[in-house]
């Protein structure tokens, strides 16, 4: 299947010739659907907490001294926040007359003066309020802002009376407030493009000083790229390796659970984990700052739990504290265990409990596009929560239609892990991951049908097998801008 070049090219992208074949097979045999048994609400498996628990996790938090860092996927590219602006830049390039019926073109146009990003339009050369060709040219185009190609991180989000803030610089205001330890050093991890990574560095240069000075912090702030090692290899209909026009193989990025890689080379105790384009006014962070907290106190309290349970294992102990611990699991967790013999039940304790933790926010579902906390059921037949994406369902399913209709949460992208096990040491992350929850899409090329093949998304099947517990948070706490005019909601102005 693979000649000498195939190889060679294999050997520079860190990819192993047995990984290639193996994700070949994958095209060949299919993902198989994920089963799920019920979706997680109120009920049995979304836990609430009132304000007296709440009060009590962020003093936890509060009170604790060891190191945390802010984890930020910010590679993607801004290009689907105008969508609706390219497609009437395109209209008035045929036609400059032409009258604007896209609403969220003709709403940019009107409330223009609203967006951070105004004045910086102003100064690009050529740009007239009065010509709408001319502001589209400046915003999206090269020779002017060019947001059509940047990422999300380096536009201008907020404006404030003394300054405007990208997306990037609204999480280091965040993580002053949340990510600081007790030396006053606040980190963060953000994953970027390499084509961007310069114009990332070069911000951090210009801003860090001023938000040193303004929020009493010092900031540690590194970038690592998706690695190579993480493409998939690409087939054709017949599930051949798909070439390019000179014979080379076609890799495809991996998809967000790529990033499993770099989360897996950080060491600190607790990672916060949080999308590029979530982000709010200083008006609005009061909410955020405060859930973030108790979501890191929820997990500190259950690490603390977890590993004296281990340790209680470690020391043969009685029928009854296997059945607490047990409880436990079901309790917190939603752990179903399967049935094993009286022989393998403190080492299947043992092994649940011995696992990566992650504490995840959910809001209420109101409609968003994108993946949900379910019960699904495991490998070993055992049942736990998940974090599930549509793509993964069988939808001719009627039972599993019914269950995702009465779905009353989703996924913000809101987490709080740990990678410590209980004797201090760091876990691979890798030996967590589900491979079976991959997914094949169907794309093209040079006028030619291919398949690509994600990896398991990174809150997804990537953490298929870590501990996790869903908090209920507030809506607020969830403001994405997957359009350009979200930025003219309240929460960004």
């Amino acid at each position: 299947m693979f000649n000498l070049y195939d190889l060679e090219q294999l050997s520079q992208s860190g990819i192993s010739k047995e990984q290639a074949l193996q994700q070949i097979e994958n095209f060949r045999a299919g993902f198989p659907f994920l089963s799920i048994t019920a979706p997680a609400t109120h009920d049995k498996g979304i836990t609430q907490f009132d304000q007296a628990q709440q009060d009590e996790l962020v003093k936890c938090f509060d009170n604790w001294g060891g190191s945390r860092l802010k984890f930020v996927p910010a590679s993607g590219a801004a290009t689907r926040m105008f969508k609706s602006l390219f497609e009437t830049q395109l209209q008035l390039t045929e036609n400059s007359t032409a009258e604007i019926i896209d609403k969220d073109s003709a709403e940019l146009f009107e409330k223009l003066s609203r967006f951070a990003f105004y004045d910086a339009l102003l100064q690009v050369e050529g740009a007239q309020i009065e010509n709408k060709l001319s502001i589209l040219d400046a915003l999206l185009d090269e020779q002017g802002l060019n947001y059509g190609n940047l990422p999300k991180g380096l536009l201008l989000f907020h404006k404030y009376a003394e300054e405007t803030r990208t997306a990037f610089e609204e999480h280091l205001v965040e993580a002053a407030y949340y990510a600081k330890d007790s030396q006053g050093k606040a980190r963060l991890h953000f994953t970027v493009s390499p084509e961007h990574r310069q114009k990332f560095e070069a911000l951090v240069k210009k801003v860090i000083p001023h938000y040193e000075k303004k929020y009493s912090v010092k900031f540690e702030i590194n970038f690592s790229e998706q690695k190579k090692s993480t493409d998939t290899i690409a087939v054709n209909e017949h599930n051949e390796p798909f070439r390019n026009a000179d014979g080379a193989l076609l890799f495809r990025p991996g998809g967000h659970g790529a990033l499993l890689e770099n989360l897996n080379e950080l060491n600190e105790d607790i990672i916060f984990i949080k999308n590029i384009d979530n982000v709010v006014t200083d008006t609005h962070k009061v909410e955020t700052i405060h859930w973030k907290k108790v979501l890191a106190g929820a997990l500190l309290q259950l690490r603390a739990q977890i590993h004296n349970y281990i340790e209680q294992i470690e020391n043969n102990p009685e029928p009854l504290k296997l059945r607490e611990i047990a409880q436990f699991l079901e309790n917190t967790f939603c752990i179903c265990l399967p049935k094993v013999s009286i022989n393998e039940y403190a080492p299947l304790l043992y092994a649940k409990l011995n696992r990566p933790l992650r504490v995840c926010g959910m809001v209420k579902n109101v409609g968003e596009p994108g993946g949900g906390p379910f019960l699904a059921r495991n490998a070993d037949n055992s049942i736990s929560l998940q974090i599930v994406e549509t793509s993964q369902l069988d939808l001719q399913n009627t039972a599993i239609k019914t269950m995702l209709n009465a779905a009353t949460h989703f996924n913000p992208v809101d987490l709080v892990c740990s990678f410590r096990n209980y004797k201090g040491g760091k876990y691979n992350l890798h030996q967590f991951s589900d491979a079976a929850t991959g997914f094949i899409s169907l794309k093209s090329k040079d006028g030619k049908t291919l398949k690509a093949q994600e990896l398991p998304g990174l809150w997804n099947g990537a953490m298929s097998n870590w501990n996790t517990l869903f908090v209920e948070v507030p809506l607020i706490t969830f403001n994405p801008v997957k359009t350009v005019n979200d930025l003219l909601r309240k929460e960004h102005q």
